[in-house]
């Protein structure tokens, strides 16, 4: 491939800062004199601040919304088949791939359901909601959770996954992962009881959770990760030896060795700063060689990208120099977007990845609107998705970003960073339940940055209730995925639609 100048040269030095505009209400002539008593600065509580207000505020919505309420799931009138909701959640995509994303979520009902969110929040529309936003993850199932890279090296288990964030009803997120459980349980050959258990776990935790990160100071709420006081009430002792190997697998996925199996050095190719020019080597479907034009689109948008990152981060990347472009598919629901990785090597030959991803509309926008949720124009997709994924982690990719191509938005990470993951499909029947409280509470610690965790906590309170009523959702639901994956399963045998399998 003959790649432009700005796709073989080094990232370009930014000597310009990025100019963010400053409020008006940071004018200095209202700021206060010595000893003077703020009663309400913009941006900021109100002083002094009635601390069991937000508590008794969420007890409250209990006489409008009942926890006992959240067990409901009703059919809305209009609700698309398996097969139109997936024909619908196709338009936009690469018509190309569509087999491929097809034939991923007809392997089970589990994998139907991580390609539906769209379809989910549908249905969720017609349950009652508290009418509490928070930032959510949109497509908070099992799967979903998962270990990466800080940038000092240590291993961080949080939700890794943010492409349908936007701000939403809580408890969406909180049903998604307890009817992903029941479903992983059942692919994994748990019983009945053992399955709804893990929704009612998942469900208790994030409760306490939230209930723990309300009584905390707000720092320290803030700032709690997983492997301190958080979890200590999850009781996952049984998970740890999985944990411990999914940790050293995540220590070896890294840029270089996805570099060493994917990349080859071009035999007679010029150099790039002084280091042997590699570039992408074919394995489709999954990993394939794009054209000039289009691989040079991609490495000029970089350009773009820099300009969303913070002004510490660029003398690291100018340290780098493009080499090559590929296409690359992606996950189950992305399936039929655009995603892209970008090779860049070091003075040395060592390789960084970066992941180019399409960013589209959250699949959840009509029916979050539907529910009452005023939603902001998120202006471009890539920085809504990067955005709510820093407003729900503790510790984010440092290299996060977004760019356009070719007028499309897309999001920027780092590709392979140390990421790992737990397959809740595959977890003996003494696990489920364990993992379902273990990220019942990672996703409490992600809504607390949004919301407060007081009035949540009041809603939830200290009984059982609200995981009752969410444990019968999730079965409820996990019903009516097995028979949506039925008939998106017939659809393929009768022909109806086209799927590839085992890809």
């Amino acid at each position: 491939m003959v790649a432009d100048e700005r796709m073989r040269g080094r990232f370009p030095a930014q000597d310009r800062a990025v100019v963010r505009p400053r409020s008006e209400d940071s004018d200095q002539d209202s700021a206060p004199r010595a000893g003077e008593r703020i009663p309400g600065v913009p941006g900021f509580a109100r002083w002094p601040q009635d601390r069991a207000a937000p508590r008794r505020q969420g007890k409250a919505l209990r006489d409008r919304v009942p926890r006992s309420a959240h067990a409901a799931l009703r059919v809305g009138p209009g609700r698309p088949d398996a097969v139109a909701a997936v024909a619908e959640s196709s338009a936009g995509r690469l018509p190309e791939l569509a087999p491929i994303r097809v034939g991923r979520m007809a392997a089970t009902p589990f994998a139907f359901l991580r390609g539906t969110a769209g379809l989910m929040a549908f249905d969720l529309a017609e349950t009652p909601v508290t009418g509490v936003g928070a930032q959510i993850c949109g497509d908070a199932h099992a799967a979903n959770f998962g270990l990466y890279g800080d940038a000092i090296g240590s291993l961080v288990m949080d939700i890794n996954d943010f492409d349908e964030t936007l701000v939403g009803p809580w408890e969406w997120d909180v049903k998604r992962l307890a009817a992903s459980l029941v479903l992983a349980g059942r692919e994994a050959g748990a019983d009945e009881d053992t399955c709804r258990a893990a929704a009612y776990d998942a469900t208790g935790a994030y409760r306490r959770t939230m209930r723990l990160l309300a009584k905390l100071p707000v720092l320290d709420a803030w700032n709690a990760i997983a492997d301190e006081e958080l979890v200590s009430h999850t009781d996952a002792r049984d998970l740890v030896g999985t944990l411990e190997r999914v940790a050293e697998k995540a220590r070896r996925n890294t840029s270089a060795r996805f570099a060493a199996r994917a990349t080859e050095t071009v035999l007679d190719g010029e150099e790039t700063a002084g280091v042997p020019r590699r570039r992408f080597t074919d394995a489709p479907p999954v990993l394939r060689r794009v054209p000039d034009a289009e691989a040079a689109a991609v490495a000029t948008a970089l350009g773009g990208y820099l300009e969303t990152l913070p002004e510490d981060r660029l003398p690291l990347l100018a340290r780098y120099a493009v080499h090559d472009v590929a296409f690359r598919v992606v996950g189950t629901g992305s399936v039929g977007m655009r995603s892209y990785v970008v090779l860049l090597l070091d003075h040395r030959g060592e390789p960084l990845v970066l992941q180019v991803k399409e960013a589209r509309a959250s699949a959840l926008l009509p029916h979050v609107t539907k529910a009452g949720f005023a939603v902001p124009e998120p202006g471009h997709e890539g920085r809504r998705v990067v955005l709510g994924q820093k407003r729900m982690q503790v510790v984010s990719d440092i290299l996060l970003g977004w760019t356009s191509v070719d007028g499309r938005p897309y999001q920027v990470r780092q590709f392979r960073n140390r990421k790992g993951s737990v397959d809740p499909a595959v977890l003996a029947a003494d696990q489920i339940d364990d993992y379902g409280r273990m990220t019942g509470a990672l996703l409490a610690r992600a809504h607390a940055h949004s919301a407060d965790p007081r009035l949540i906590a009041g809603y939830c309170g200290k009984g059982e209730e609200m995981d009752e009523a969410v444990a019968a959702f999730a079965v409820a639901y996990a019903d009516r995925t097995e028979a949506d994956h039925a008939a998106l399963v017939a659809a393929v045998r009768s022909g109806r639609i086209a799927a590839e399998l085992g890809v």
